[in-house]
């Protein structure tokens, strides 16, 4: 059964801005995610490089390019875009972060988990 989980609120992330956060579903392990709001839309992803499977970040919430247009992946300079997730730079060239459902509604940023 999937339910919503309130990530943070409207307000905590800005425009152009990005956030990560783990989720505690019922499975074993816990979901880490990434959130970028861009244009006032929010978009999530699962914090996974599809070329390594690692964490995009080295440091907490710098998940954006220089000019905050993409997704970029610490370890190995691949960019992603926001909308998409596609990646138009680097090892994983073609390949596609993990897109999770969001939703904002009430001031709070939501997202559908399993």
């Amino acid at each position: 059964m999937q339910s919503w989980q309130t990530l943070c609120f409207s307000n905590e992330l800005p425009e152009s801005e990005s956030r990560g956060f783990t989720l505690n579903g019922e499975e074993a392990s816990p979901l880490a995610v990434v959130v970028v709001r861009k244009k006032g839309q929010v978009y999530a992803y699962r914090n996974l490089c599809p070329h390594a499977f690692i964490p995009l970040e080295w440091v907490p919430n710098e998940f954006l390019s220089f000019d905050k247009s993409l997704i970029q992946c610490a370890n190995h300079g691949a960019l992603f875009t926001i909308e998409e997730g596609l990646c138009v730079s680097g090892p994983c060239s073609g390949q596609s972060l993990i897109r999770l459902e969001t939703e904002e509604t009430g001031g709070k940023i939501r997202i559908r988990s399993a």
